[in-house]
Parts: structure tokens; C-alpha cells; sequence
């Protein structure tokens, strides 16, 4: 299992309807239990849309089912007030709560696991002095059979978490040190770039060499072919801190993590970040470097899109067409984008070239929203919560063909299946599928078959 950030948009009224990180108006102090928090970016999956800081009963979408996040204020009746510090730690770093209870590892446990004892001190004070109670429950996760079974995360645990706190490498530099600490631990970077098993647990040979985050694709980090090799380390620092560089736009999970967490990040632990992102061993895939940055447009002038909601599209209208009355306003009629580089250009842009479909696929469906560097960057979707054009999964795969193939290095072609599948969560994970009624209940018989032939069996020997 994972964080499942498909969706991490929770936060509380603040601008745009959302939460800003503790550290907003705040001169950065890494040894702070805000700065901490934020860079573990507790405020984004524990803080429902338009509820209160740190009230929970947010939903995460994952592969199991809706998980609902926790109330983590110091309500003594609702959320972790009677916690004591060895609780908090147990909770934080080996996904046990106070009652005994499992956690989902929708919560990177796993990751904060590699947390020092003193990150998690100053991270506990922050929340039960700084933090304002909330005197609320939230809404229980209610998985279904099989993975309602909290019980059953004993012997994940046991396979998957279960790591200690990162201690300095006395041979790497200091920066090379606090980036691994940051990446591996309260960032919990890997928790989405990491590829996963069968069993849903990070294949940590493969550290950083990208993995699907339901719709979305995380992208390869390391230096390999399809990773961060021709990006330079000016390119990187100033995409962690603000969601554009030469190569790609941050949109999705990505955007969410630069605008609530890393952009408050100091400048000498992004570059710390860099550092390490750097050393680590390179694995190639298959896809592009910027896999996952989907191209964004600072879509603040609505007027500009006139001509979209003035158009009636034909239920068979045309690549050429869809892009045209869609995009052509803002990415320009040959995809040379606007001359200051507001409106990204589609030309040589990473999510068209081959590999990318799903997230080309997701941005046009869900957008781009993103706070960052002092500038709000928002490109509407055009799928069927749109308020600007909606496009049915038939267009949407037609505007996603033409746009590659006629803009991207190699073309793909998207199918409207593929847009249905994006549309509906990305793919259905292995484990998932396991756990079908019918194959849990195909198994069941095999296992009883198999006991009543061994009793058989003995009983035969017997005699």
C-alpha cells in the first residue's frame, strides 16, 4: 500500500478555498515542529476541504477504498490530546495507535519511520501546544473485506515498515546527509516515486525509480535514462521550490506537494534535496524525465476563454477541432505557448513524448491548480465536473492523440477506455484484484479441498 496522493487537496479556507502550510508567513527554522510539519506535510491529507487545520475526515481515494484521515489536534475526546510522546512516536513512525489499532499506510509510516527522536519531539509540541483542539470526531475508515482487517497490517508491517532513524554517513558531505534525511524521511519522497510490489510494498531496489500514483505517474528521480540526467541541479532546485522548470510544470500530487510543503522549504535543504537526488544509483525506464509534470497554463484571465464556452462541439468533433476551441487560446494555434512563458509551449514538451498518456490524459481532465513562488497557476479541466467545456472520454482521447502526435516526439495514441480507466482512478492494483469476492472465495474452497484430502489422508495412514 501507499499514500495514495491521487488526491491530496485537503485543506482548510485560506486564498482558493485551501489550507497554507504553518510556515506561510513564518521565517523557516528546520529544528521547529511547524517547519517540521510542513515538511512532512501533515496539514495536506489531515485537513478536510473548507474543515478546520488538522481536523481530518478527509477522503483519500486509494486502491483498497476510501480511507478518511484522523482528527491529529489535541482534542483530549477526538484527536491525539491524551497522546504521550512514546504514543505519538508509535503512531507517526510505526502506524499504531494509542488504542492499539493499525493504521493504513496511507499514512507513510513507513517513511516517517526514518525520522530522528528529536524531529518527532519538536513535531508532537507542535501539535499539542501550537495546534488548536478540535472537539470533533471524524468520520471512521470503513474499508471493505478483506482489507478492513487492521490486523492484517501485523504482517505487512512485518514485510514493508518497520525501518529506524537515519543516522549520518561520516564518509558523505553535510548536505548529501540532511538531503537523505529529508528525501527518505519527513518528505517521504519515495513514498510516490518508489515502484511497488505485488504486496504493495516499495521495492527499495529500485529506490526513486518512479511509480503509478493512481491516475498520475511519478517519475523516474534517479539519473538514468528516463530520470533527472539532463536536468541541472538549478533546473531541479527551482522546480522542488516552485513547480516550473525548463523540462516540465508540476500538476497533480506534484503541485499539491510544492505549493503546501516544499516551497516554504529552506533554500539550503532544497539544495540539500538536490544533493542527494543526485548520488542516487540510476535505474532507467521507459518514460520521460518529467513523467508526471503535466503541462499548466496560469489560466487567471477566465475571459480567455471565451470561445470555449461559445462553441458547441460535435460529439465526433476532431482532434484538430478539440484542441483548437479546448487549448489553442493559451498554448497557441502551433503550440508555441505565450512569448513570456506563461502559457506553457506544447512544442519539445515532455508529457507528449511517448510514455506520457496518463498524465497528459489526467491533466486534461482534472486541470492544474497550484500556489507557488508568489503566483497562482490554474488551468481548468475539461472533464465532467467541468465549468468551462466538457469533453466526453471519446474527445478527450482524440484531443490527447492529436496533441502528441502532432506536438510530441512520438506520438501515442490514447483510446477512450484509457481515458475511462484515468477517469476512474487509474488502474486497478494487483492486490485488489486478489481480493475479488470470487477469487477470495475460489481460494477458500482450494484451501477446504486441501484440508479435507489431508484428513483423509491421516485417517487412511491410521489404519
Amino acid at each position: 500500500m501507499t499514500r495514495f496522493p491521487l488526491t491530496r487537496m485537503a485543506r482548510a479556507l485560506l486564498g482558493f478555498g485551501l489550507l497554507a502550510s504553518p510556515l506561510a508567513a513564518q521565517t523557516p527554522d528546520p529544528a521547529s515542529g511547524a517547519y517540521i510539519a510542513t515538511t512532512a506535510d501533515c496539514a495536506a491529507c489531515h485537513t478536510a476541504k473548507g474543515g478546520k487545520p488538522f481536523a481530518g475526515g478527509y477522503a483519500i481515494n486509494s486502491p483498497m477504498g476510501v480511507i478518511t484521515s484522523s482528527n491529529i489536534t489535541p482534542s483530549k475526546a477526538f484527536g491525539i490530546g491524551s497522546y504521550t510522546l512514546e504514543e505519538f512516536s508509535d503512531a507517526v513512525r510505526k502506524g499504531i495507535r494509542r488504542d492499539g489499532a493499525h493504521l493504513y499506510p496511507a499514512m507513510p509510516y513507513p517513511a516517517y519511520a526514518h525520522m530522528s527522536d528529536a524531529d518527532i519531539a519538536a513535531l508532537y509540541d507542535y501539535f499539542m501546544q501550537d495546534v488548536a483542539p478540535v472537539e470533533t470526531a471524524a468520520p471512521e475508515t470503513d474499508l471493505p473485506f478483506p482489507f478492513s482487517q487492521r490486523w492484517a497490517m501485523i504482517g505487512w508491517n512485518a514485510l514493508f515498515a518497520g525501518g529506524a532513524p537515519i543516522t549520518s554517513d561520516p564518509d558523505q558531505s553535510e548536505a548529501w546527509n540532511r538531503g537523505r534525511y529529508l528525501v527518505q524521511g519527513p518528505a517521504h519522497c519515495g513514498t510516490c516515486h518508489t515502484p511497488r510490489n505485488l504486496l504493495m510494498g516499495s521495492k527499495t531496489a529500485d529506490l526513486m525509480a518512479g511509480g503509478d500514483v493512481g491516475a498520475w505517474y511519478a517519475p523516474n528521480l534517479t539519473p538514468g535514462k528516463g530520470g533527472l540526467s539532463d536536468w541541472s541541479d538549478a533546473d531541479l532546485a527551482r522546480y522542488l521550490k516552485t513547480g516550473i522548470a525548463t523540462h516540465g510544470r508540476a500538476s497533480g500530487p506534484m503541485a499539491e506537494a510544492v505549493e503546501y510543503s516544499l516551497q516554504h522549504l529552506s533554500d539550503t535543504d532544497i539544495d540539500a534535496m538536490v544533493t542527494y537526488l543526485r548520488s542516487l544509483p540510476a535505474r532507467d525506464s521507459d518514460l520521460s524525465p518529467a513523467a508526471g509534470q503535466a503541462t499548466d497554463a496560469a489560466f487567471a484571465p477566465w475571459e480567455h476563454s471565451a470561445n470555449r464556452t461559445g462553441h458547441r462541439l460535435a460529439k465526433d468533433a476532431g482532434g484538430a477541432e478539440l484542441y483548437e476551441t479546448a487549448c489553442a487560446s493559451c498554448h497557441g494555434l502551433s503550440g508555441e505557448g505565450s512569448k513570456d512563458g506563461t502559457y506553457p509551449a506544447l512544442k519539445d514538451n515532455v508529457t507528449l513524448e511517448n510514455g506520457q498518456s496518463a498524465n497528459l490524459v489526467s491533466t486534461i481532465l482534472h486541470g492544474v491548480t497550484r500556489e507557488a513562488d508568489g503566483k497562482h497557476t490554474l488551468m481548468p479541466g475539461f472533464g465532467p465536473d467541468s465549468l468551462v467545456q466538457k469533453l466526453d472520454d471519446a474527445q478527450i482521447a482524440r484531443l490527447a492523440s492529436y496533441a502528441s502526435t502532432t506536438f510530441g516526439d512520438t506520438g501515442q495514441t490514447v483510446t477512450a477506455d484509457e481515458v475511462k480507466t484515468l477517469r476512474t482512478g487509474g488502474p486497478v492494483a494487483p492486490l485488489v484484484r486478489l481480493a475479488a469476492p470470487q477469487i477470495m472465495i475460489g481460494v477458500a474452497l482450494v484451501v477446504l479441498l486441501v484440508l479435507v484430502l489431508l484428513v483423509v489422508w491421516l485417517i487412511r495412514r491410521r489404519r
